[in-house]
């Protein structure tokens, strides 16, 4: 069954901007969470005011939690939050199926992708890397996709153990059809359809780091070309399309994501061998108090209405639904601690007090990159509180842990119980692209050690902090004489 080209285009007319229905304590939602585009921009400005707690962890349990990791700074993560996560994952309204696959690359270490895998949760993996490290930690081939921006060398190996490929442009499909040209091999088509959204832009066609979709995007086929060149490299190489999988940015506008969703399964009527239709994740979690998150109820339930209506347009057609959380299966589950190691101030027109870590851009990138605004409790008894800017211990000026939102080259203060140094300081919301997108080993500083709080209270060593000679083990020394 093919659809014209005009079709395809009408996905891209009918999206509209700023819906903010499916957010989690929205005006039509569920509570006094609400945000609106005005109030998070208010809030996030230099005078935001600190949390008086951390989301999980009491001073005591941060004391525990650092002993095991053998000192600061140190990853922690929730067994608790990802149960609660997970069930909320698993419960996501569909039709005719569901498989939840975890983006693993939001935090890949073997405990938690085997946390995943033992509650049913498959894995989106972003490079052949990713893949191994997965299979590695006893994940099977076949619960595994990849969609990736580099296609591996060895995807035929990776292929034939069973791991699902989505292929993301032209010259993907194309390697894949030699590879397996007359087989009639089963492939995935990963979709750019013409927008994006994502938290830190409300722009649906303009670059954004956290946009995955429309002209500014590199990230898979660009929607036009479906029809055309990806319809004849099937044709012409005998495949199976078997996948079609959209995704429109992490920390994406409900609305938008409910809308694309929905309007991918007109991609799904070009070949009727289609039995799963990937909407990717980037559902929005609120990490500070006036943030809100999306209700995955409230944008699943029309969603999972659509595919029943394509059923019954398709002469019974039953899709299943593929999802691929990162951010909202893990990020609330794990938490930075650190330790004020240094307090400094300047004086006169544009002073700050600044408080200095022993952690930073080594293992919470995000503020740096993104101006990403994380929830900092200093965890001490003090009873005044004073207004500082957080910095972390790399010797460059980028390294700052308290932005204005969504601009990582201003500097914001936040309000904070008096620290002095050696208090620790604990940084929610670090579960998701931290860890797993740490600058780690700039100035030689070495990875950060995780540990695990299971459901009992116990604590568990989940990485081991890196030592020296590991930071420059695969160095070689050039011959005696050279300089």
């Amino acid at each position: 069954m093919m659809v014209s080209r005009a079709s395809l285009a009408f996905l891209v007319s009918m999206v509209t901007v700023g819906s903010t229905d499916a957010f989690v304590g929205s005006s039509n939602a569920f509570g006094s969470r609400a945000a609106t585009s005005s109030s998070l921009s208010s809030a996030a400005t230099s005078d935001v005011k600190a949390s008086n707690k951390s989301a999980f962890l009491t001073q005591e349990l941060a004391n525990k939690c650092v002993e095991v990791a053998g000192g600061t700074p140190a990853y922690v993560y929730s067994l608790a939050e990802l149960e609660s996560r997970a069930n909320d994952c698993l419960a996501f309204p569909n039709a005719f199926g569901l498989t939840v696959r975890y983006a693993m690359k939001a935090c890949p270490n073997a405990a938690l992708l085997q946390y995943f895998h033992s509650r049913g949760i498959h894995l989106d993996a972003s490079s052949g890397y990713e893949v191994r490290r997965a299979m590695a930690a006893g994940v099977p081939a076949d619960h595994i996709s990849l969609s990736t921006q580099e296609f591996p060398p060895d995807f035929a190996e990776l292929v034939d153990m069973g791991v699902n490929v989505n292929c993301c442009s032209i010259s993907q499909l194309e390697a894949f059809g030699k590879h397996y040209a007359g087989t009639g091999k089963t492939v995935g088509v990963r979709i750019n359809p013409g927008v994006g959204s994502g938290g830190f832009s409300k722009s649906t066609t303009s670059f954004s780091k956290t946009n995955v979709g429309g002209p500014s995007s590199s990230f898979g086929i660009w929607h036009t070309l479906v029809e055309t060149e990806v319809v004849d490299l099937v044709k012409k190489y005998g495949l199976t399309v078997e996948r079609v999988h959209t995704h429109i940015g992490s920390g994406s506008d409900p609305g938008i994501w409910q809308q694309v969703a929905t309007q991918s399964l007109q991609f799904c009527k070009l070949w009727d061998t289609v039995t799963a239709l990937n909407l990717g994740g980037g559902y929005k979690v609120g990490r500070n108090e006036w943030e809100a998150s999306t209700d995955l109820q409230q944008i699943g339930g029309p969603v999972a209405d659509a595919f029943r209506t394509f059923a019954e347009e398709t002469g019974g057609r039953q899709l299943r639904l593929e999802i691929e959380p990162g951010t909202y299966l893990v990020a609330m589950a794990g938490a930075l601690v650190a330790t004020v190691q240094d307090k400094v101030q300047t004086t006169g027109e544009g002073s700050h007090v600044f408080l200095k870590l022993n952690a930073g851009m080594t293992d919470v990138l995000r503020p740096s990159l993104y101006g990403a605004i994380h929830p900092l409790t200093i965890l001490n008894d003090a009873t005044e509180t004073e207004s500082v800017v957080v910095v972390g211990h790399c010797c460059e000026s980028g390294d700052l842990m308290t932005p204005n939102e969504g601009e990582p080259e201003s500097l914001g203060e936040r309000e904070m119980n008096k620290a002095s140094i050696g208090d620790l300081l604990v940084m929610d919301g670090s579960g998701a692209y931290c860890s797993g997108m740490s600058t780690k080993n700039y100035n030689s500083f070495p990875e950060t050690p995780e540990v695990l709080v299971d459901l009992d209270g116990n604590i568990h060593l989940i990485r081991k902090r890196q030592s020296l000679d590991q930071i420059f083990q695969n160095e070689q020394y050039v011959p005696t004489g050279l300089f």
